[in-house]
């Protein structure tokens, strides 16, 4: 499977926060599935972080490499047909940062790791 973290499940895996659902921490742990962090992730940490709500260590780039590479999760670039494609999304959210994951899950085929429940009301299969 391929399995694209919305930003709070990449959070939690390298936090072994317990808010990860059993089945989603599951599914990252096994080796058999690709797992993927998007850049529009690593956009909304560097905007939290600036805006002092997620503490996460500097510089935030070696940080997110690093972490990538301790937990074997590959780098989604945002394309320009991702970019096309949010501009057809229904506005089931808000959300500039999920409605990219939602198109991005779309393009390339993947379940998205998400407590979010609306996202599912794009048709993506949602693994929570």
């Amino acid at each position: 499977m391929k399995l694209l973290l919305d930003t709070h499940a990449f959070l939690w895996w390298i936090r072994d926060d317990q808010s990860l659902s059993a089945k989603a921490r599951k599914a990252i742990a096994n080796e058999r599935n690709h797992c993927f962090l998007s850049v529009a992730s690593c956009w909304e940490m560097a905007i939290k972080k600036s805006l002092d709500n997620l503490e996460i260590p500097e510089p935030i780039d070696a940080f997110i490499a690093e972490q990538l590479a301790l937990n074997s999760i590959s780098l989604l670039p945002i394309d320009l047909r991702h970019v096309a494609r949010v501009s057809r999304l229904a506005f089931h959210h808000r959300d500039p940062f999920d409605r990219l994951l939602v198109a991005q899950a779309i393009d390339e085929g993947m379940t998205i790791a998400s407590a979010d429940p609306m996202l599912e009301k794009y048709g993506i299969e949602r693994l929570w």
